[in-house]
């Protein structure tokens, strides 16, 4: 485990310095991590590696004006030269009216989502379940590549008004590919608690699905009703959060300027931003230790909230909602806890009540085409399956979309219950998979 960092003794020496070269207005972030990865490809396991991390960065503020240095170094010396480092660029920076004094201090709301088994586990430990996903998809005729991590990381804000919030979580995370000689499949978890993961499963379904997908036909490209696995709601919707953010809409690149209020997506779309949610991961404050409020991002369609860090909402006359970046930053805030809302219906119901359609596990490769109207391309990829009469009939080759997301959020038909999902393109989030009508697919890839 990592070793601990004295916080509260480092702080005082970060204040200690700072005030001896005149500079009362003082913030530390302070953090640590073990991170432990084994990687295998070809059924073999071929690379285990290990960090282990502690850094502070300081921000001062003088006279209007702010910046940070970090170091990963925390002797005495090292501490007064962080600070100084930051002090000198700060009086080199431009000033910003606009700049808040540091933060006061609030409660925030304590999880427990570290587990010592994770914080504790071993190259054995992973090699032993990546050993017998390896033997599941191996089994099956197939080759398999993927990782498995796991690690620990603790986060700390202080400041020289009285901020103290401190946060340690673990994860654990299996991802895992398999691949046949036309075909592939993948799957991936996460979790606090690698307890929870099962790589042996995660295996066997990359199997089920490289196996299904063999020999895929072409189909044209054109309008189709797909069902999205959570994995390619999480890599296409997640595409949007960071618009939900006070300082991107004042800034003009955000595309609810305009929009607040607005009836943008289907009566079945609502959208929180939850930290407290029990699938969720993450500190409960934010950047500048303001604690993180839940967030009716979208209720029934309509755009309600917006995430606020400190100095937007004292330019908007409003409370900050806990959501705001380290300073200094350009981006502002963002929500961090995306929960989109569920249904009740299950994946195989979803293909049972669809005549003619497209199953996509997942997507990669996207970009945005057009920022105010939030239309992607990318490429669907690692299990896209035919669905005919209600079941899946074959696997098909892989397709380039071009799709807005509001568009895509109005034709929904169907949600199964939301998980906790990851995939390539955005973090993890709790989403659901989704039976979306006249998804447009525009050609067929050759990968």
């Amino acid at each position: 485990m990592a070793a601990e960092i004295p916080v509260e003794g480092v702080f005082e020496q970060v204040v200690t310095a700072a005030r001896a070269l005149g500079v009362s207005e003082v913030e530390a972030i302070l953090g640590a991590g073990d991170h432990a990865l084994t990687r295998f490809s070809n059924n073999a396991i071929h690379q285990n590696v290990a960090e282990r991390n502690r850094q502070i960065s300081v921000r001062v503020a003088i006279e209007g004006r702010t910046a940070r240095a970090t170091t990963n170094r925390l002797d005495r010396e090292s501490i007064r030269g962080v600070v100084e480092q930051a002090i000198a660029i700060t009086r080199l920076a431009e000033p910003d009216p606009d700049l808040l004094p540091l933060a006061e201090p609030a409660p925030y709301q304590h999880f427990d989502r570290f587990s010592r088994a994770t914080a504790g586990a071993t190259p054995g430990d992973r090699a032993g379940a990546v050993a017998e996903a390896i033997q599941a998809v191996e089994a099956a005729g197939q080759v398999a590549a993927g990782i498995y991590s796991t690690g620990l990381s603790t986060f700390s804000i202080l400041n020289a008004r009285g901020v103290s919030a401190s946060y340690s979580e673990t994860m654990a995370r299996f991802s895992i590919t398999a691949m046949a000689a036309d075909s592939s499949g993948w799957a991936k978890a996460s979790a606090c608690d690698h307890g929870d993961l099962s790589p042996l499963e995660l295996a066997r379904t990359a199997a089920r699905k490289a196996e299904a997908s063999r020999a895929p036909r072409e189909l044209p490209p054109g309008r189709y009703t797909v069902i999205l696995e959570p994995a390619a709601v999480l890599d296409l919707a997640g595409q949007m959060f960071g618009d939900f953010s006070a300082t991107a809409i004042r800034d003009g690149r955000s595309f609810l300027a305009g929009r607040i209020g607005n009836k943008l997506f289907g009566d079945n779309i609502t959208i929180h931003d939850d930290v407290r949610h029990p699938l969720q991961s993450g500190a409960p404050f934010d950047g500048e230790g303001v604690p993180r409020e839940r967030l009716t991002l979208v209720d029934r369609g309509v755009v309600r909230d917006i995430a606020y860090c400190r100095q937007a909402a004292a330019l908007a006359g409003v409370a900050p909602t806990g959501h705001g970046y380290p300073l200094p930053n350009e981006y502002g805030e963002a929500p961090a806890n995306i929960v989109i809302a569920g249904g009740d219906s299950s994946v195989e119901e979803m293909i049972a009540s669809t005549e003619r359609g497209i199953l996509v596990t997942r997507l990669w490769y996207i970009r945005e085409v057009d920022p105010y109207q939030k239309i992607f391309t990318g490429m669907t990829r690692d299990g896209t399956f035919l669905v005919e009469g209600g079941r899946v009939t074959a696997g098909v080759r892989n397709f380039r979309f071009n799709q807005g997301l509001m568009e895509m959020l109005s034709n929904v038909e169907a949600l199964s219950p939301a998980v906790r999902a990851s995939g390539e393109e955005a973090s993890d989030m709790v989403v659901p998979a989704m039976k979306v009508r006249d998804f447009n697919f525009t050609e067929v890839t050759r990968f």
